[in-house]
C-alpha cells in the first residue's frame, strides 16, 4: 500500500482531496501539522507521497508551500488534481430539526481563509456574529464540537461533520461555485495512475541577469515553437533582495520534442532551468470518471 502524507488534522480540504485521488481503502493516510512535516516525511521516506495544496480560485497561489518545495526540499511532482473546495456551516442541531434556527449562533469558529470564502452567507444569514480563528477548518469543528453549545459553529466540510458527529446546518456556503483547489503529489518514485491526455511539466527559470528583454527571450522560446504556458510566476531566489526566479507551467510532457529544445534554448542564453516535475493532471470531472 502507498503511504501518503498530507496537511492535516482529518476533516480538511486536504484530507477530502487527498483520500479522493488515493482512496484510504487502498493507502496509507497520514495527516501531518505543518507543510515542511509533509513534505520531509517522504524527503526521509517515513511516506511514498506528500500532497500539497498550491493553488485556490479565489485566494490563488499558496506561496509558503510552493516556496517550501522550491527551496527546502526536492521532490519531483508526480500528478496534479482539482478538487472543490466546499464550506459547510456545522453545528448542533437539537432534535435534529428540519428548519435550523440560524439566529441562535453568535460565533463562528474556522480559519481566515474559509471565513472569506463564505462573506455572502455570513452577511445575509448571520449578521454580527463573532469569529474565532483556529488553525484549521477541522480544528472548528473539533471545537465545537467540544464545547457542545449550540450557540458556536462552525465552517468546515462534510467529512469533519461526521467525523466528529455534527449536523451540517448549512451545506455549500461558499460565495462562488467554482471555489477549487489545486493539489499536486511529490515524491520520490512514479505512480500508477489513469491515463489521461492531459499532461503538464513545471520547471524553474532564473535569469541571468536583470536586463531589458531577458524575459521575452525566454518566453519566445516557447512561443515560436507554439507551447502553451498555463501559468507563469515570479518568486523571490532568497538570495539578493530584487533576485526573483520564475515558476512556469508548460502544456504539454518533456517526452515531446518540442519541450526539451525550447528549455535548451533558454538554457543556451544563460539561463538556470530546473525541472520540478512532468505529470498528468486531472479535472475534478474527470477524475470522478477515471479513479
Amino acid at each position: 500500500m502507498t503511504r501518503i502524507a498530507y496537511l492535516g488534522p482529518e476533516g480538511t480540504v486536504s484530507h477530502e482531496a487527498t483520500a479522493h485521488f488515493f482512496p484510504e481503502q487502498a493507502h496509507i493516510l497520514t495527516p501531518y501539522k505543518w507543510i515542511s512535516d509533509v513534505c520531509l516525511a517522504t524527503v526521509n521516506r517515513d511516506t511514498d507521497i506528500s500532497v500539497i495544496p498550491i493553488e485556490n480560485t479565489i485566494d490563488g497561489s499558496v506561496n509558503p508551500h510552493i516556496d517550501f518545495l522550491v527551496h527546502e526540499v526536492d521532490l519531483p511532482i508526480q500528478a496534479e488534481w482539482i478538487y472543490p473546495s466546499v464550506q459547510n456551516l456545522i453545528g448542533y442541531n437539537p432534535g435534529e430539526l428540519m428548519d435550523v434556527d440560524l439566529t441562535r449562533i453568535h460565533t463562528i469558529v474556522s480559519i481566515p481563509v474559509a471565513i472569506a470564502q463564505c462573506q455572502q452567507f455570513l452577511k445575509n444569514k448571520l449578521p454580527g456574529v463573532s469569529f474565532m480563528h483556529v488553525s484549521s477548518t477541522a480544528e472548528g469543528v473539533r471545537i465545537v464540537k467540544e464545547r457542545q453549545d449550540p450557540g458556536f459553529a462552525a465552517i468546515g466540510t462534510k467529512t469533519a461533520a461526521s467525523l466528529y458527529g455534527l449536523a451540517v446546518l448549512a451545506a455549500n456556503i461558499t460565495d462562488h461555485a467554482n471555489n477549487y483547489t489545486r493539489f499536486i503529489a511529490v515524491g520520490h518514485q512514479p505512480l500508477t495512475l489513469p491515463p489521461t491526455n492531459s499532461l503538464k511539466t513545471t520547471i524553474l527559470v532564473t535569469l541571468p541577469e536583470d536586463y531589458p528583454g531577458a524575459l521575452h527571450q525566454v518566453l519566445s522560446a516557447f512561443a515560436w515553437r507554439r507551447i502553451n504556458l498555463t501559468k507563469i510566476e515570479s518568486r523571490p531566489t532568497k538570495k539578493n533582495l530584487g533576485s526573483y526566479f520564475f515558476y512556469i507551467d508548460i502544456e504539454g510532457s518533456l517526452n515531446s520534442p518540442l519541450l526539451p529544445n525550447a528549455i535548451s534554448e533558454i538554457e543556451s542564453i544563460g539561463c538556470q532551468v530546473r525541472i520540478l516535475g512532468s505529470y498528468p493532471m486531472y479535472l475534478y470531472q474527470t477524475l470522478n470518471a477515471e479513479v
